[in-house]
């Protein structure tokens, strides 16, 4: 469920590829059977596209890494977290139209 330019996080993967990442991280934390989530989906993947080389973008399952969700205490999905410098700079919850994702991310470019 992911384009070509969304990555897949996990847990044990996290620190490298978000937390010490060189370029903002947009991350969409998500599960299979949530339909806003699917909904998101392919704006996600088109920001993704969009934002090549100055964001990195990608998905986080909360069924299949829940230590990683525990820690960031996503309650409710989708849910959406913009690291920098290893740290939450910007975060939204729920669905949102492509100038929403623009607007999130945009301020940490």
């Amino acid at each position: 469920m992911a384009g070509q330019n969304t990555l897949n996080f996990s847990d044990a993967s996290w620190d490298q590829d978000v937390l010490n990442s060189d370029v903002p991280v947009l991350v969409d934390f998500w599960a299979e059977w949530c339909g806003p989530c699917r909904m998101v989906g392919p704006t996600v993947d088109a920001i993704a596209d969009e934002y090549q080389g100055k964001l990195k973008v990608g998905k986080l399952n909360v069924d299949e890494n829940g230590d990683t969700a525990m820690r960031y205490q996503v309650r409710g999905i989708p849910m959406f977290l913009v690291f920098k410098d290893g740290k939450v700079v910007g975060q939204k919850v729920g669905a949102m139209a492509k100038g929403d994702f623009q607007a999130l991310v945009d301020a940490h470019l």
